[in-house]
């Protein structure tokens, strides 16, 4: 059983971490990315549809940190990766020609990668890092200290979700929940929605246990009468397929509706948006059409996800082809990959973010880490940079 499958990009949010699961192999050396077809194929498509000049306008290495290990999120980064790419497994990276614009792109791994460092204190660390996966979450927390500003959303609807196996339950919101006085198995940290919704009175604090580490294991011996944070893109299918212990289906209830967070967005500090001007407005509509051409036809960059995280050392992290094709089908049929509200692929709603600004700004102040006075989403996001003829319909 896959059980470091389950860690999350959301445990404990933002190198070579040997605590997290079995003994790490020890990081040195690199692997090229010569002993495969799939990222010819990927490259060949990539040197063919991604051909805006980036060489002079751009950094000559476009540098993005991600936030966990190589997966479903990264899809469209990989799409635009060029053939034969480069993995560095001392430093958990990947990189190769950006297409055929003139220059390259590394994708560096986060969480366990990097120590769990946030992005935003890596992205206020490293000048060489032009953008980042910053949840609206993460960057309104981080607003005061080290702020940063998302330039596109990759995910118009947040795949953050609630599971349990129990078929008697039918819980459509989160209030239902609440009535039922289920156990709610939540993370220690880095997970911020259910202090939202303790605040709000959508759960009581007693039926909230912050013990999940992310294994299965409490669910099963449950017998799935227990309510668990998962993405729906990822935990049905694995309990359903991999845990040998479960192995059927299990229900669950997106938290879209009552928690509307911008995941993984892509950003950059505000000093970067003044100083890449350029660059974004360049490099931010070839992003767009790389997701759209990742809904599209996502089996060659899942292709090469599959072989670079099979060279990296991740402590037990696996994908499978089962799990991307069915990461892939889900966020399809959820659209979770959606045009924003503005009918653009990539976009920012200005309203749902400052009501997540309102939302989150309490519960962080009692935490001891309060957002920026004043705080605004326009602070936080900007389609500035977007093409608004990118769309998926």
């Amino acid at each position: 059983m896959r059980v470091s499958s389950f860690r999350r990009r959301w445990v404990a949010v933002g190198g070579c971490v040997a605590a997290l699961t079995v003994g790490l192999a020890a990081c040195s050396g690199s692997s090229s990315g010569s002993d495969g077809v799939s990222s010819s194929a990927t490259g060949s498509a990539a040197a063919s549809r991604y051909t805006t000049p980036l060489k002079g306008i751009c950094p000559s290495t476009v540098v993005i940190q991600a936030n966990w290990w190589p997966g479903l999120p990264d899809g469209y980064l990989y799409q635009l990766l060029g053939a034969n790419p480069t993995i560095d497994v001392g430093k958990n990276r990947v990189e190769g020609p950006l297409g055929a614009t003139g220059v390259r792109l590394q994708v560096r791994a986060g969480g366990p990668a990097t120590g769990f460092q946030p992005v935003t204190s890596l992205l206020a660390q490293d000048d060489s890092i032009l953008a980042g996966y910053v949840g609206t979450d993460e960057a309104v927390q981080a607003s005061a200290k080290q702020p940063t500003v998302a330039v596109l959303a990759p995910y118009e609807k947040s795949p953050l979700a609630l599971i349990w196996g129990d078929p008697a339950w039918k819980f459509t919101n989160v209030a239902e929940i609440r009535q039922s006085g289920a156990t709610v198995l939540a993370s220690p940290s880095g997970t911020f929605f259910p202090d939202v919704f303790v605040r709000e009175g959508l759960l009581t604090k007693a039926q909230v246990d912050t013990s999940y580490q992310g294994s299965p294991d409490r669910f099963v011996a449950a017998d799935g009468k227990i309510v668990q944070q998962a993405f729906v893109t990822n935990e049905p299918y694995l309990l359903e397929h991999d845990v040998k212990a479960w192995g059927r289906p299990v229900q669950y209830h997106l938290l879209q509706n009552e928690y509307p967070a911008y995941i993984s967005a892509l950003a950059v500090r505000p000093d970067k948006v003044a100083s890449q001007r350029a660059c974004l407005a360049k490099l931010v509509p070839l992003l767009q059409r790389a997701q759209r051409d990742y809904v599209a036809d996502p089996a060659p960059a899942n292709q090469l996800l599959l072989r670079v995280v099979s060279k990296l050392n991740t402590g037990g992290f696996t994908l499978s082809p089962g799990l991307l094709a069915y990461g892939n089908a889900t966020q399809k049929k959820l659209g979770l990959i959606a045009d924003g509200s503005d009918g653009v692929l990539g976009s920012f709603d200005a309203a749902r973010v400052q009501t997540l600004i309102g939302r989150l700004g309490p519960v962080f102040a009692a935490k001891g880490s309060a957002p920026k006075p004043g705080l605004t989403s326009a602070s936080l996001v900007t389609n500035e940079f977007l093409d608004k003829t990118v769309t998926l319909k």
